[in-house]
């Protein structure tokens, strides 16, 4: 069954000595709002990296394919979707019209991001356009960042030779001298960022593509673990260092199908939510170098009415509702 509520969410990303999204367009240095110099990390860059977690760790398993692969062209699954809706392979055998809502449905049940991000699928072979129940911000980082350029040497060369043999490379390189055959590189990185991104889950949306429970469990695990399987030279040091906060719609009405209708709707405004988490630097750190020279605090009490808080704190721990999670957390009850 889809989901039967509305949610919104949030956590925090550590950035150290890395890129945490460069900007092709500017050199792949990382991303700033040039008024303010907080930095950003972009929707389409985390959604890329959820993507890779599922692929990974539920490769093979039934409706958990990802549609947004990496050096691939979508329309192949497109094309794939109406094979099998035409032949009735998967269920009774479309015609006409039927065809590419069939198709549609077909890239909801068997591609995860299709189910939970959405997709336009009329690129190639019409199935239509999906619109995903899951949305992210922009991640914002807490304070102004400070990108930095250097300089770095290579050791060896990369000259092309146009087809030579090894013998021909071998040949050449004997004859350079050692100057030539070393270089200079640059690498863009930040000293330090800590990030916060925001997201919202619609249960009416999850309806439309059948979003449902085990998604939504799929989707909390990918985003605790996502950066523990995307390290490389430029994001050697990025992680999800805050629970997962979860703000879920329940309704108040004590008439049943009133209250259902408020969990989807939903019964406090997002921004309200959000802003019940606060994030300052310490008073003492001038500087911040990591996330523990800030403090992080929930106003549990302020709960709007019909709403209820969730945290999961790793990737394969349940959602704890209502309360903080026991023991050391850096995040804490305030007022």
């Amino acid at each position: 069954m889809a989901l039967q509520n509305r949610y919104e969410f949030l956590y925090y990303v550590q950035c150290i000595n890395a890129n945490p999204n460069g900007d092709p367009d500017m050199g792949n240095v990382p991303r700033i709002d040039p008024e303010t110099m907080h930095g950003y990390i972009t929707d389409v860059a985390t959604k890329r990296r959820i993507r890779n977690y599922i692929q990974t760790a539920y490769q093979g398993q039934p409706g958990m394919e990802i549609i947004m692969q990496q050096a691939s062209n979508i329309n192949k699954f497109i094309a794939q979707a109406h094979e099998n809706v035409a032949s009735g392979i998967d269920g009774d055998c479309a015609k006409g019209k039927e065809k590419t809502y069939a198709a549609r449905s077909y890239c909801c049940s068997h591609f995860f991001d299709v189910r939970c991000f959405g997709a336009v699928l009329s690129t190639g072979a019409n199935a239509g356009q999906v619109r995903g129940p899951v949305q992210l911000t922009f991640g914002r980082s807490i304070d102004p960042i400070l990108s930095q350029d250097i300089s770095i040497t290579r050791v060896c060369t990369t000259q092309d030779l146009k087809n030579a043999t090894f013998q021909e490379y071998e040949n050449w390189e004997n004859e350079q001298p050692e100057n030539k055959l070393r270089g200079w590189g640059r690498k863009q990185f930040i000293p330090f960022g800590l990030y916060e991104v925001r997201g919202f889950i619609s249960g009416n949306l999850a309806r439309e593509t059948g979003f449902d429970e085990k998604d939504l469990q799929a989707l909390c695990e990918a985003i605790l673990n996502m950066y523990e399987h995307d390290h490389s030279a430029s994001k050697g040091q990025m992680s999800v260092v805050s629970p997962l906060i979860l703000f879920r719609h329940t309704g108040t009405d004590s008439d049943e199908n009133q209250r259902q209708r408020q969990a989807l709707l939903g019964c406090a405004p997002a921004h309200r939510l959000f802003d019940l988490v606060q994030v300052r630097r310490k008073p003492e750190i001038a500087i911040a170098r990591d996330y523990r020279d800030y403090t992080a605090t929930i106003a549990l009490k302020r709960l709007p009415a019909g709403v209820e808080a969730g945290f999961q704190t790793d990737a394969f721990s349940p959602i704890i509702w209502g309360r903080l999670p026991d023991g050391e957390s850096w995040l804490t009850d305030g007022n």
